[in-house]
């Protein structure tokens, strides 16, 4: 029996390699390979994955100091995966070490009130993410040098990292697959023989409206040819992977998590799935397809996801991806190391999964694709579900998100003042509405790596548009106060008018979120918010500081009157600051 000792890190990725004796047809769907790990308060088994060859990989992190072991296992009679051991002992990060890089303070997990996000260590994470669907593929281009590029048409992943991270950004969602698109000059709409018609890809070539090309370094996700009849060169065989591509993704993932990013990685896009149920063997090789990208990350700080399901229209029922990931949970377990789970959705989470029928896999929420700030109401409806789970706004109002006929009319063009306001609107009156998870920002350009001739914005130029950069505010407007932004409650009730704009719109609302105590009061106006407000349920004949916020340059101000005095019923009269632009504020109860 083989036998390795490695000195580690907690919360170090490290990797097992086992090398098969056997040759397999297929070792993607056929082979199961393990190890059992134990350490400090933990003993489960870990799953892995195939590598290429005859190489598995089993990747696993020390989530405590102190001595670890492991040993192999796998579902064939094969002596070069079964009975190999080994062993680690994991040191704890120093503090400045910890100061260097956050994930360095452990997995993101659920605060205790199951309402807000932090380390393992206690750690508060507030999501400040960016959507980079196709940050998987050449679109972000790897570059093994470490050369800094200015964001243009040559700079590449790490330089999109770098100028984000010095943005305050600390996430990005990426899909790990795009498995069918393809450069081919072919209709993103496809009809197969027996006249059944499906969308093999909804992001299409702006000049030949033709499926765009999303390989990466390693070639594409899937093998070809695929089995879908008249399309075997554009629709990949998704029961047999390329792990020379996955290698390229690996590259990307540890290196967020060198800089202090979390992703939230999805296994892969709605559109892919009529095909893949019509032709393979669905549900079985989605299963095992969630499963590979699970194990395969699940040793990354990461969030992970089974399915971004935006839309409803060129999808199987959710009914179906509900069944896979639940089949995910019954047969290999949730991840070994608290990998939180979640999808994103239309409207929500909590709608499209846990109101079909029983799920098992989710412990994050989120909501999705519904953008104005009528719909920040499905983050309330979360927080006030059972059990509590954290949530964020995955996909808000776009920036740049406009003149999409019939698709979207409520939107402005990218890097105006209008179109920093609207995004502004789901940054601040997603949070108070509940999303104390954080906020996942997204830029026309950026989401579908836009560079092709003809392109509404080139990704590099989305880049440079100022709502990104007001993302940070808003972590600075919710840890004003340290952690008392995870007690908060949404009630927007307590100020009066709060809807005095259009419900598809992003101005003239008002949104409320304070502590069970009453004695802290987050506040955010719209432009266009009336002038003269009521507030109340504020504590009966007390004293409360009043500060403004400026969302577009982060910073707070003192305003006469800095104080309020509430009558016998709670309530208070307040004059909004400025009501041609959107403002935040805080009442806090003076104690003096």
């Amino acid at each position: 029996m083989e036998h390795i000792t490695r000195e580690v890190n907690v919360w170090e990725k490290v990797e097992i390699t086992l090398n098969s004796s056997n040759t397999y047809s297929n070792p993607y769907m056929e082979v199961d390979v393990w190890v059992d790990l134990k350490g400090p308060e933990f003993e489960k088994r870990v799953y892995g994955f195939w590598d290429g060859d005859n190489t598995f990989l089993v990747r696993i992190t020390a989530v405590r100091p102190g001595e670890w072991t492991w040993v192999s296992g796998s579902n064939q009679d094969d002596e070069g995966l079964n009975g190999k051991s080994g062993s680690m002992r994991a040191a704890e990060w120093s503090e400045s070490e910890k100061q260097e890089n956050c994930c360095r303070r452990g997995f993101v997990r659920a605060t205790e009130n199951g309402h807000a996000l932090e380390h393992d260590d206690g750690t508060p994470f507030f999501i400040a993410g960016d959507t980079w669907l196709a940050g998987a593929t050449y679109r972000h281009r790897w570059y093994d040098d470490n050369i800094e590029r200015p964001i243009g048409p040559e700079a590449g992943f790490k330089d999109h990292v770098r100028y984000r991270k010095a943005q305050g950004f600390n996430s990005v969602v990426m899909l790990a697959a795009l498995p069918q698109w393809k450069n081919d000059g072919k209709p993103a709409w496809v009809t197969l023989e027996d006249g059944e018609t499906f969308v093999r890809q909804s992001w299409i070539h702006p000049e030949t409206r033709s499926g765009r090309d999303m390989h990466n370094e390693g070639g594409s996700a899937f093998e070809f040819p695929g089995k879908v009849p008249g399309f075997e060169d554009i629709y990949p065989d998704v029961e047999r992977i390329n792990p020379e591509y996955f290698k390229y993704l690996d590259k990307r993932i540890d290196y967020l998590n060198e800089h202090g990013f979390v992703p939230f990685l999805e296994v892969a896009r709605r559109d892919l799935s009529m095909c893949w149920k019509k032709f393979y063997d669905w549900p079985n090789s989605y299963v095992r397809y969630i499963q590979y990208i699970f194990s395969r990350y699940q040793a990354n700080n990461c969030m992970l996801s089974p399915i971004h399901y935006d839309w409803w229209v060129a999808s199987v029922p959710v009914e179906d991806y509900n069944e896979c990931a639940n089949a995910v949970i019954d047969k290999y377990g949730f991840p070994p190391f608290g990998n939180l789970i979640s999808a994103n959705c239309n409207p929500s989470t909590l709608v499209n999964f846990e109101e079909k029928e029983p799920q098992k896999w989710l412990t994050l929420h989120m909501i999705g694709n519904k953008r104005e700030h009528e719909h920040y109401w499905y983050l309330t409806e979360i927080y006030n579900s059972n059990p509590p789970r954290p949530a964020f706004n995955g996909e808000p109002y776009y920036a740049g998100y406009h003149n999409l006929g019939e698709l979207y009319e409520f939107g402005a063009v990218g890097g105006t003042e209008i179109d920093d306001l609207y995004c502004r609107s789901g940054m601040y009156g997603g949070f108070l509405s509940g999303a104390f998870g954080g906020h996942m920002y997204g830029a026309e350009g950026i989401w579908g790596a836009d560079t092709e001739k003809g392109s509404k914005y080139m990704m590099w130029d989305s880049f440079s548009w100022s709502s990104a950069a007001q993302l940070k505010n808003l972590k600075t407007f919710a840890m004003t106060y340290g952690k008392r932004y995870q007690e908060l409650i949404p009630n927007p009730e307590v100020v009066v008018p709060n809807k005095a704009g259009e419900s598809k719109s992003f101005t003239g609302w008002g949104f409320c979120a304070h502590t069970k105590e009453r004695d802290l009061f987050l506040m955010y106006f719209e432009k266009d918010c009336p002038k003269n407000l009521e507030v109340r349920r504020l504590l009966n004949k007390r004293t409360y500081s009043v500060r403004w916020f400026n969302p577009r340059n982060g910073e707070w101000i003192d305003r006469s009157p800095e104080k309020i005095t509430t009558d016998e019923m709670g309530r208070a009269d307040l004059e909004r600051f400025d009501s041609d632009l959107d403002w935040g504020m805080s009442l806090a109860l003076d104690n003096n």
